[in-house]
């Protein structure tokens, strides 16, 4: 007994050492940023149908930052708000995205186990005859052995710190699948709200379709009235059906389309679109949606969860080029175990004690450059991921960039758009005071319907794509994570009192990850 607590005095001051040992993990260090720090500047950026720089039309909400603004305040349309409440709630991507956590989160788990030994309790008998032969005369040919004890088997003293670059990495690679799953929450919304805005634009273009039809149908029984009075030539008859198929046309065509268009929210959402919705505003309402700050790319850098998806598994590459390092010195391991044995169970808990203590050193001498080579694939994969994440950023600044270009552009397009469509509309009615007026063939109402019908097209069309394009560029600067905006802390001046802190936003969804101190 006074052995076995001699060991255990010399094997328990060993464990706080493997949970203490240096780490051979290179130094962390972001790398620099592959964009400017500014966005580009020129006729394209400028907002506002006059191109100058527009502010935000009265909507306090919006002057937050995008990832700040939750999508119940940029988005204004109380109907599309809903859907995306069902989507967030049923689509099955992001239910998938929520599961990869959950099981990243254990795989996390698992490695952080690994720098502590595994205790385990132990209890068991075995019984062996002797032959007659062997034993010495007298001796009982029966031998049962009881045994109990508790120890632990193979632990890894992580002097060169392989296992805490292992659990480094799994934790990166972990908090990379959170914010993986927060940027498909992003999608999910942009998604679902461009889905939407396509609905209602079909919607749209499927109502000035069958107008259109009306009003050809009503010329051509006219026309065909006045010809068989003599006062229409053949060749009006023939304008006057082209016109009129047209619109048929159109018709058959935005039916299709708003039916797809449905079924395309549907299965975002999870399933069929309620009876209960609310009310839709109408398509030539412009304000589905807020207007958006721009901020800087620093801004992005830090708010864009793909962005930081991308920086955790860098570091998740840079601890695993540690564990590589480690790999080249020697490995300790213990196996202890301390117990009772007797030959009978009646006496297992009141005979003598009995233990084991076996250190083992495994010392790396030749394995025909396996060691180097792993090495050398871990520093490949974090120059990899180096290279994913300055793609990203790049990738996320073309995005915003893009978003601003076409913020300004669609503004100027869109009001070019609606005068054009004015006008025509004025010339139809123009053309119609002179045919009647016996001043001009029915040819000049031809044209100007026809016109009319694709400046309408057009007009439809071009709101679609600014909308679209908000909806984008909300995207891009990592907006729709939260439901509410986060308020934005308070700037007093200098000797005025600070303000109290805002309540927390409410979450899109009911949360799914724990905190990172606690993951840890």
């Amino acid at each position: 007994m006074t052995k076995t607590i001699t060991t255990m005095r010399y094997l328990v001051p060993l464990l706080p050492l493997a949970l203490v040992a240096c780490t051979l993990e290179p130094t962390y260090q972001r790398p620099e940023s592959p964009v400017p720090q500014q966005w580009p500047t020129g006729a394209a950026y400028q907002s506002g149908a006059s191109g100058a720089q527009a502010a935000s039309p009265g909507q306090a909400q919006a002057q937050a930052p995008a990832a700040s603004l939750g999508w119940e305040d940029f988005f204004t349309d109380a109907r599309l708000r809903r859907l995306i409440e069902l989507a967030l709630a049923n689509n099955r991507d992001l239910r998938i995205a929520t599961l990869s956590i959950d099981q990243a989160r254990a795989q996390y788990r698992i490695q952080r186990a690994a720098q502590f030994p595994a205790i385990n309790g132990s209890a068991g008998f075995a019984s062996s005859r002797i032959s007659g032969d062997l034993r010495p005369p007298g001796q009982d040919p029966i031998i049962n052995a009881w045994t109990a004890g508790v120890g632990f088997n193979a632990f890894e003293l992580d002097l060169f710190g392989r296992v805490r670059s292992l659990k480094h990495e799994a934790l990166e690679q972990y908090l990379a699948i959170e914010e993986v799953r927060r940027s498909a929450q992003i999608s999910l919304v942009a998604e679902v709200a461009s889905a939407y805005l396509t609905l209602r634009a079909d919607q749209e273009l499927l109502k000035i379709s069958q107008d259109t039809l009306k009003v050809q149908e009503d010329a051509a029984q006219m026309i065909d009235r006045s010809k068989r009075a003599g006062g229409m030539a053949q060749l009006d008859t023939h304008r006057a059906q082209t016109q009129l198929e047209t619109a048929r046309v159109g018709v058959e065509q935005y039916t299709r389309q708003v039916a797809q268009d449905e079924n395309a929210l549907a299965l975002l959402i999870g399933g069929q679109l309620p009876a209960d919705l609310p009310a839709p505003q109408p398509f030539e309402n412009n304000s589905f949606v807020a207007e958006l700050p721009a901020g800087l790319p620093s801004t992005v850098l830090e708010q864009r969860p793909d962005i930081m998806a991308a920086e955790h598994r860098l570091k998740a590459a840079n601890a695993n080029i540690g564990a590589a390092r480690a790999a080249f010195f020697p490995t300790i391991s213990l196996t202890a175990s301390v117990g009772a044995a007797s030959s009978t169970l009646a006496g297992l808990f009141s005979g003598g004690m009995a233990w084991v203590f076996a250190p083992q050193i495994t010392l790396p001498i030749f394995n025909a450059g396996a060691n180097q080579a792993r090495l050398t694939v871990s520093e490949v994969q974090k120059d990899i991921n180096v290279a994913a994440y300055e793609k990203t950023i790049q990738g996320a600044f073309r995005e915003v960039a893009d978003g601003l270009a076409a913020r300004g552009t669609y503004d100027r397009q869109t009001a070019a758009q609606e005068a054009l469509a004015k006008e025509i509309t004025e010339t139809r009615r123009l053309s119609e005071i002179r045919f009647k007026n016996g001043v001009d063939d029915y040819f000049g109402v031809f044209d100007a319907q026809r016109q009319l019908y694709n400046a309408q097209q057009t007009l439809v069309t071009i709101r679609l794509a600014r909308l679209t394009s908000r909806v984008g560029l909300y995207k891009a600067l990592g907006g729709g994570w939260t439901q509410a905006t986060v308020a934005q802390p308070a700037h007093p001046a200098p000797g005025a009192p600070a303000a109290p802190a805002a309540p927390a936003a409410k979450a899109a969804t009911p949360a799914v990850t724990q905190p990172v101190a606690q993951a840890r």
